[in-house]
């Protein structure tokens, strides 16, 4: 499975350098890959060197690797994912190319089949998605569709709270806030681009999410590329219990406070939640998906598919992705107060690490035993107070 997920999280770089943020964004690679490894495994001609290099792994291999990949990712709880195909009564399909895939069948009745296409959508989402994102039309020979969907709790939940943010002043917005004991769970990376902050927001599966904040001038493709190659382990970094005092990278402040008595490093997160929704026409970036020689219509190219000659009509993604506070179930927090004492001896200092996500950032959604990115997205503006 390991080369699967390097070469899925090496498209994700690479969609990552071209994909339109302005509005915020959600895109997922990893839904995407196994589709395009089906048909490198079916193809030949310039469609299959295309989609070889686009998958990152031989054509001969890319089938075998897809199914490896799925049958992995069935193994994780939280997450659910699949692919299937369906074809008109009249197209053969080689069986030696749809193994396990799950099947149906296009009718000709285009209500009919688009309403059978979108109940699988929905069922495979757990409702996230309502639609199949897929234009069919008389000439639609066979869709071949994948369905991901991810859910993981937080193991420490985040507190609601206003964003005080000097970048986002039209309207108020709401804010997490959480403190921990675990302050390596955020570091500072020394990327080729600059630095970047990485939050790792730990989840009680085993679904992580990573935060992305860079300097202010970096473009959002080059940060969501660096945090890609911080899951490679690419760039130098320092983990939060080791940063200076002071300023100590995009968003993130290191200070120390006298205190009565030892304590641990701090760690504090003020982020936003984000609720994105993004569709992707596969098309407009046909050579990033090597999808621009399958797309030619006077002929087919996917004979190791069917006899009957097919070529790419549409391929399109639709993705959404909400983080919020909850992680944790509901449970109950007893203080106990005392009133002053006397004038304690301040005999140490306690080190708290902050972090503000106040301004656009980054996410990826990631496995974490396999470091395999799931989901990744930039979040433009972040939900307003009443959206939760």
């Amino acid at each position: 499975m390991r080369t699967a997920v390097q070469a899925v999280n090496a498209l994700t770089s690479r969609w990552a350098a071209s994909v339109d943020v302005s509005h915020g964004t959600a895109f997922s690679a990893a839904g995407v890959w196994p589709l395009l490894a089906f048909l490198a495994d079916g193809a030949d001609g310039a469609a299959r060197a295309e989609l070889s290099a686009a998958v990152g792994v031989p054509a001969s291999r890319s089938a075998s690797l897809a199914r490896e990949l799925l049958a992995g990712l069935a193994d994780v709880a939280g997450l659910d994912g699949a692919v299937g195909v369906w074809a008109r009564r009249a197209l053969e399909l080689r069986e030696s190319w749809g193994e396990g895939l799950a099947r149906g069948v296009l009718t000709g009745d285009l209500d009919a089949d688009r309403a059978a296409l979108d109940a699988w959508a929905r069922e495979r989402t757990g409702g996230r998605i309502p639609s199949m994102p897929v234009a069919l039309d008389r000439g639609t020979e066979f869709v071949l569709a994948s369905a991901l969907a991810l859910r993981t709790r937080w193991v420490e939940r985040f507190q609601e709270t206003f964003l005080d943010s000097p970048h986002w002043t039209d309207r108020a917005y709401l804010g997490l806030r959480r403190v921990t004991g675990s302050p390596d769970e955020l570091a500072v990376a020394c990327t080729p681009f600059g630095y970047v902050t990485e939050v790792r927001v730990l989840g009680t599966e085993s679904l992580d999410v990573h935060l992305l904040l860079g300097e202010p001038e970096l473009s959002p493709s080059r940060v969501l590329r660096a945090g890609v190659g911080l899951l490679a382990g690419e760039h130098a970094v320092v983990p939060g219990s080791r940063l200076p005092l002071g300023d100590a990278g995009p968003g993130v402040r290191v200070r120390e406070t006298p205190s009565a008595e030892e304590k641990p490093v701090e760690l504090r997160v003020l982020t936003a939640p984000f609720a994105l929704t993004a569709r992707h026409d596969l098309l407009k970036r046909a050579e990033l998906f090597g999808l621009k020689a399958a797309r030619d219509r006077s002929r087919g190219h996917f004979p190791g598919v069917s006899d009957r000659p097919l070529a790419v009509s549409s391929a399109e993604q639709c993705a959404v992705a909400r983080f919020s506070a909850e992680g944790f179930e509901a449970a109950a927090v007893t203080l106990v107060a005392a009133a002053a004492g006397g004038v304690p001896e301040f005999r140490w200092t306690t080190r708290t690490v902050e972090a503000r996500f106040d301004r656009p950032f980054g996410f990826l959604a990631v496995h974490r035993g396999t470091g395999l990115v799931l989901m990744a997205g930039w979040v433009a503006e972040p939900s307003d107070w009443h959206a939760f």
